[in-house]
């Protein structure tokens, strides 16, 4: 049977869309404090829901931490992520002191969306020791429904491989390097391309390292049952699922299913199943080539009212004013 793959679909329909991509050369001494993504989205991305922002160790060693929270020692090859937009602190210090506060950070960031800095910056003092980092600002949807943001932690390490053999990561910052010393035409596009890549790549090492015993999407994603109801419901979210076909199509009991589901995932799958076809229709509607009679159905509505009824449920606002809002910020009152 044909097969899809669900996280892609996840990332497609939520909209991942690079937003400020580049290099940090830093020496000591060196710090600086990130303001939350509602801050750096006007800025790096205006009319994103949500932005986030990842960091690569290349060269060094340095401390990433969120705010008020102790800090994590990085090593080269390691990775650092804020899926949630929370303020923090990047430093060569232990102690997490940022000598660019989060104002000063803000300007840094709207003069590299402008063009006005170079695609690698070099800050800090007249230190020896030298930190390399890529650093990847990216914004995606959160409303009215983002499974995989909610089963990221607020921080997430991912410690460099054993091997790097066919690593692919490390070939991605090779070939982000590259373009930026050759300077041709289009760089500016394909570096952020690029930077959407990395966040994926990240993503596929932390769901092969997920242990076993832990809850949230990613964890349904890899069990063999949940996995493939997930399959089915993202493949076919127009389709008229009940609790008894899915758990037929998986090799389950429909109280097993329900069960193993609900644990793994948070929810029970028929409440997955609607809250799904409602992010595909806010994505249909924002993209605005579809009438909303046609979204209705595409999701597996034979009334235009009642998707419009459960639509505004879901979001606050009419699927009319949705679209009419375009960047989904606007609540009707």
């Amino acid at each position: 049977m044909e097969t899809t793959d669900t996280l892609s679909d996840v990332l497609q329909t939520v909209k991942l869309t690079g937003a400020l991509f580049f290099m940090t050369d830093a020496s000591p001494p060196w710090g600086v404090e990130v303001p939350d993504g509602a801050a750096l989205a006007p800025i790096l991305l205006p009319g994103a829901q949500h932005v986030m922002s990842y960091h690569i160790v290349t060269r060094g060693a340095c401390w990433g931490g969120l705010i008020g929270e102790p800090a994590v020692a990085l090593e080269q090859g390691d990775i650092i992520i804020f899926p949630h937009g929370d303020p923090y602190v990047m430093s060569l210090d232990a102690g997490g002191r940022a000598e660019l506060d989060a104002e000063a950070a803000k300007a840094v960031f709207g003069m590299l969306a402008d063009g006005r800095l170079p695609f690698t910056i070099k800050e800090g003092g007249e230190g020896t020791d030298r930190l390399h980092l890529v650093c990847g600002f990216l914004g995606w949807d959160v409303r009215p429904f983002n499974p995989l943001l909610a089963t990221l932690p607020r921080l997430l390490h991912v410690r460099r491989p054993a091997s790097s053999r066919d690593d692919l990561l490390s070939q991605l910052v090779e070939l982000t390097i590259s373009e930026a010393r050759e300077k041709r035409a289009g760089a500016d596009c394909i570096r952020l391309r690029l930077s959407e890549l990395m966040f994926i790549e990240v993503l596929r090492r932390y769901f092969r390292n997920i242990p076993y015993g832990q809850f949230g999407w990613l964890a349904g994603l890899r069990d063999p049952f949940v996995g493939r109801a997930l399959l089915l419901l993202h493949r076919q979210p127009e389709h008229p699922w009940i609790l008894e076909e899915l758990a037929e199509s998986v090799g389950l009991s429909r109280s097993a299913l329900a069960e193993r589901f609900a644990q793994l995932v948070g929810q029970p799958p028929m409440q997955y199943l609607a809250r799904w076809r409602m992010q595909v229709a806010a994505r249909l509607l924002a993209d605005g080539a579809m009438k909303v009679s046609a979204v209705a159905l595409s999701v597996g509505y034979a009334s235009e009212a009642a998707f419009s009824r459960s639509f505004k449920k879901a979001t606050g606002v009419s699927p009319t004013a949705w679209r009419r809002s375009g960047a989904h910020t606007k609540r009707e009152s």
